[in-house]
């Protein structure tokens, strides 16, 4: 994605929905500001990018899926999207449906078409219920990639040793321990490496 398409995007996007950007981001809950034209250069001459959660709340606020918004950055004409493999969070949760470093297998996988991303496994999760809200309600996709780097404050999704899937944020890992907290709010959990089985970052959430 280039810094001039995604700009583009939210234009079309604003324009598509009858409203100025300015109106769009007051209708996303945004500052009116959020997505003015003096906004996107900084004072220094360096680019300027919103921010995911901008650009999911204007997506809610639109009723637009990322693959409009994909369209809308490239006129509509070199959106690419590709299949990949969903199941909501309580499937996703029985041992069968992913192999021991992590990547999606088994023919219980649905599928939901995403645009193109970086990682041949890259798989999306349909959150059931309250458990992740304010954060992820219920719903809502989230997309995870398995190859994708995990740094510290990343949101992932994690398979302990002898439980269930996870979600939460990274706090720290070491090579002993993996620290991770609540998606929300809640005291920090820490967690021998070795019953950390695998962990992958949750690279976009679409609400």
């Amino acid at each position: 994605m280039k810094h001039e398409d995604i700009w583009r995007g939210i234009d079309r996007l604003a324009e598509a929905r009858g409203l100025s950007v300015s109106g769009m981001a007051r209708r996303a809950g945004l500052d009116p500001t959020t997505f003015n034209r003096s906004k996107r250069i900084g004072g220094d001459g360096k680019r300027r990018w919103p921010t995911t959660e901008s650009l999911a709340k204007i997506l809610r606020a639109t009723d637009a899926t990322l693959g409009d918004f994909v369209a809308m950055m490239h006129d509509g004409s070199n959106a690419v999207t590709y299949t990949i493999p969903a199941a909501e969070t309580s499937e996703a949760a029985l041992p069968e449906m992913f192999d021991e470093d992590g990547f999606p297998m088994g023919p219980s996988w649905g599928k939901i078409e995403f645009p193109a991303v970086n990682d041949p496994d890259v798989f999306g999760l349909f959150v059931e219920g309250d458990g992740f809200e304010p954060v992820y309600r219920d719903g809502d996709v989230l997309i995870v990639s398995p190859h994708a780097s995990v740094r510290r404050g990343d949101r992932v999704l994690a398979r302990q040793r002898g439980a269930g899937l996870i979600i939460r944020r990274l706090v720290r890992q070491t090579a002993h321990r993996v620290e991770l907290s609540p998606v929300a709010m809640g005291e920090v959990e820490t967690h021998m490496a070795q019953d950390v089985l695998w962990m992958s970052r949750i690279v976009w959430a679409q609400q």
